[in-house]
């Protein structure tokens, strides 16, 4: 714990400004409720020293003093309830800010955020890491609080009791700060790697169920097994290396809190042989003597739970810290400005992905595209292709040249008018959870139910979606599992029909499929790419036979370029023997 990682942990607490009414009024009655549980003892001594007459001065009657106790009792109770009902406000309304910002920012980020973590990583960022600032907000700050309160006020009351007691117990203080000092640091240290190893095993088992078709295709069920015990195992070794600390912490603590006790016993004796304590200043003495080695032994849980925190804040604010993309946070509406009629050029560019500097994707890329054309980029594995769609929308910037939309640089357009009039129909296409209607929806939110009929007609999807017996409410599943390759395909492109493009983007959307879908798939996407620009992706050549230009990547370079007819003629080309070779197979 230093300055920097208090002061960051502090920076999450303008989340509680908005509620900061509520936060004060609980902190007020922490107060009042340490104040009501620290009365009892000296009530108790006062009843004792009443029953036996010692003392001497004024005693009040001990049917008066059993009222008073329940009244501070009824008090008590009371404030507790109001106290933690405030605190609980506060810590769920904050921590729902905390988790809308975190997704906001997540959901904000670059590309290149997301190809360096994982989806486990950042889910646990945003569920383990925040339950553990709510914790710290709803329980440990008010725990503090109230042990600082309690301390001070059990001093203050064992210094008018008996000075010389509480010398002798202020002097073993020292020790149990320095136990509480070294085993902390130790503790923390654990238990952060602990948590880490735990979102660790967390990732292993979004990964696998995300996969589990994969996992299950290749029998790899054993392989799993051993990789998230392994995981796990590594986990339960440092949360027991952490526990060992925490024992051995417990012990030293336990020793030095009853050695102070026995000493303060036998000097007691001593006292009262002298007549210089009473029996009701022993008591009081005593239950306040309990009060602060309970609350010197939750200072040190708190003092654990609070380096967790910490660790936790620190994940939490990378995010929140990080930069983002310029996007709209809001269904805000194409304005005339930055309307594209469709040209797109690529001006020798050369990229390389951010995580991979050392290799050159793309080399020098120059491709021309005019409004409404169909260009078609064909080329082994590895060329390249993916690459040139990922810098179309913009999911990377090049490292060197210029992308042009109608002239102007793509760094000119606002990120987020610029994708409104893109689309995209991937290889591997991604339906979220819900129904057929929300999945076509998703292009264009705020479309009439006509307009979604209609652009499922075009992508020869409706009689398909007729045919469930919930129609457009059939839920789909995770993914889309529960429908075929060819209908999460038409309903991507009625998703990318709804959304109305001015460039579209096809990532070999047919490749997968047999030849009915084909068939199917094709005649939806040539619809789809009717007055548009289009940039296709293919793997089969019989689907870009038609395409205004044919560029074919090679090592990241542009070899050939020309219509169907025109490449076929160069004799020894790459796209002619690729033809060759597809019509053999």
């Amino acid at each position: 714990m230093n300055r920097e990682s208090v002061r960051e942990a502090l920076a999450l607490f303008r989340y509680v400004r908005p509620y900061r009414a509520q936060f004060i009024g609980a902190l007020l009655l922490v107060g009042v409720l340490s104040g009501a549980s620290t009365a009892f003892p000296y009530l108790f001594k006062l009843m004792i020293d009443s029953a036996r007459n010692e003392a001497g001065g004024f005693h009040l009657p001990s049917s008066y003093l059993l009222a008073i106790m329940f009244g501070v009792l009824a008090i008590q109770v009371t404030v507790a309830f109001f106290r933690s009902y405030l605190f609980t406000i506060v810590g769920e309304k904050s921590i729902a800010d905390i988790r809308k910002d975190i997704y906001g920012r997540m959901i904000m980020m670059p590309m290149e955020f997301f190809t360096q973590r994982r989806v486990g990583e950042l889910s646990s960022r945003i569920s383990a890491d925040v339950g553990q600032i709510q914790d710290t907000i709803i329980s440990v700050v008010p725990q503090i609080i109230r042990s600082i309160l309690t301390f001070v006020i059990c001093v203050v009351l064992i210094l008018f009791i008996s000075p010389q007691l509480t010398l002798l117990m202020l002097c073993m203080i020292p020790v149990t700060v320095l136990i509480s000092y070294i085993f902390g640091k130790r503790v923390k240290n654990l238990s952060r790697r602990a948590q880490d190893q735990l979102a660790e095993s967390g990732t292993v088992v979004q990964e696998s169920l995300q996969g589990i078709a994969n996992v299950k295709a290749f029998s790899n069920e054993w392989y799993e097994i051993r990789r998230y015990k392994k995981s796990i195992m590594e986990s339960v070794r440092l949360a027991l290396k952490s526990g060992f600390q925490q024992a051995i912490f417990n012990s030293l603590l336990l020793l030095s809190m009853f050695g102070t006790v026995i000493l303060l016993i036998w000097y007691s004796a001593h006292l009262m042989q002298q007549g210089r304590l009473s029996y009701g200043d022993l008591t009081a003495f005593i239950i306040y003597t309990a009060f602060l080695s309970s609350t010197l032994a939750n200072f040190a849980d708190l003092y654990n739970q609070l380096q967790k925190s910490i660790g936790a804040t620190q994940r939490v604010r990378e995010i929140l810290a990080d930069s983002i993309e310029n996007v709209n946070t809001t269904n805000e509406q194409l304005k005339p400005e930055n309307r594209l009629s469709g040209k797109v050029s690529f001006n020798n560019i050369s990229f390389s992905y951010p995580g991979r500097r050392d290799v050159t994707v793309l080399k020098n890329i120059q491709i021309d595209a005019e409004s409404g054309q169909q260009i078609a980029i064909v080329g082994p594995s590895g060329a390249g292709k993916s690459t040139i769609t990922a810098l179309l929308l913009r999911f990377y910037e090049p490292d060197s040249g210029q992308l042009l939309f109608d002239g102007r640089a793509a760094g000119e357009l606002p990120l987020a008018q610029l994708r409104m009039q893109m689309a995209l129909v991937p290889q591997d296409v991604h339906l979220f959870g819900g129904t057929i209607y929300e999945n076509i929806l998703y292009g264009k939110p705020d479309a009439t139910e006509a307009e979604i009929i209609e652009a499922a007609k075009k992508a020869n999807a409706h009689d398909f979606i007729s045919k469930f017996p919930e129609g457009y409410q059939t839920v789909v599943g995770e993914r889309g599992i529960k429908l075929s390759g060819g209908q999460r395909q038409r309903i991507a492109i009625a998703r990318a029909i709804l959304k109305d493009p001015v460039i579209l983007i096809l990532d070999e959307a047919t490749s997968s499929l047999d030849s009915e879908s084909e068939a199917l798939v094709q005649e939806a996407l040539n619809n789809l790419m009717q007055n548009r620009t289009s940039f296709v992706i293919a793997h089969r050549l019989s689907t870009i036979r038609n395409a205004d230009k044919i560029i074919v990547l090679e090592d990241g370079k542009v070899r050939e370029s020309g219509t169907h007819q025109e490449l076929l003629r160069i004799e020894q080309g790459l796209y002619k023997n690729m033809s060759r070779m597809q019509l053999s197979d």
